[in-house]
């Protein structure tokens, strides 16, 4: 799970390519604002998801992007940013992965009139293994205590917002909760942020979307 030079906003994208893209966004934006929290450039303060300072910055556009974005917006609540303006990071997000060579931005017209660009999976392989092993993980194939703390937050943003499908609801949330704790076994003031992310997703509502092309 998380590894290499992509953020974990980029690899939950992977991970959930084949989601309701209307799904797609808030878990990326659940995922971008977890790292920054985890990094430490938003904190919590009573609820309120507050940046660090007005000048620390990632190197990652994807994440600098966002931090930009709660520093110069009202306040609000970690529940709040996992679906407010979530598209801004998820787009953010796709070019980064285009730049990667992970996708592949594909330009077509509607009706033959309007310019529209189609992303597609480019290294399908990558998004196939980090399915493969999220399922491993969230069917409970693998110890929670054993899996490193950045895939356990990965996967518990991903029980959340229903990955994988499973017969049983409540062993999901059960499995996501293992899995936050895991997340936030260094350091429980992250589990409580987690877990504010984990219910904004739960309560997102999918709006309808007229094209499952991204």
């Amino acid at each position: 799970m998380p590894s290499g030079p992509l953020s974990l906003p980029a690899h939950l994208c992977l991970l959930a390519w084949d989601t309701d893209p209307a799904r797609l966004s808030p878990l990326v934006r659940a995922g971008a604002l977890a790292e920054l929290a985890r990094r430490g450039l938003l904190t919590d303060d009573d609820g309120i998801a507050t940046p660090l300072d007005l000048d620390s910055r990632t190197g990652d556009a994807v994440l600098d992007g966002l931090l930009e974005l709660v520093r110069e917006s009202f306040p609000h609540r970690w529940r709040a940013w996992v679906t407010l303006h979530a598209r801004l990071t998820l787009d953010a997000v796709r070019e980064q992965l285009v730049a990667e060579g992970l996708l592949r931005a594909e330009k077509h017209r509607v009706l033959g009139v309007f310019p529209s660009v189609e992303h597609v999976l480019a290294d399908t392989a990558r998004a196939d293994s980090l399915r493969r092993e999220a399922h491993q993980v969230l069917t409970g194939s693998v110890p929670a205590e054993s899996v490193p703390e950045p895939a356990a937050t990965a996967l518990a943003l991903a029980s959340a917002a229903g990955l994988p499908p499973a017969p049983d609801g409540s062993s999901r949330d059960r499995r996501g909760e293992a899995l936050t704790h895991r997340a936030g076994a260094s350091n429980p003031a992250f589990a409580a942020v987690l877990r504010e992310l984990r219910a904004g997703l739960t309560t997102a509502a999918p709006m309808p979307s007229l094209t499952r092309g991204r």
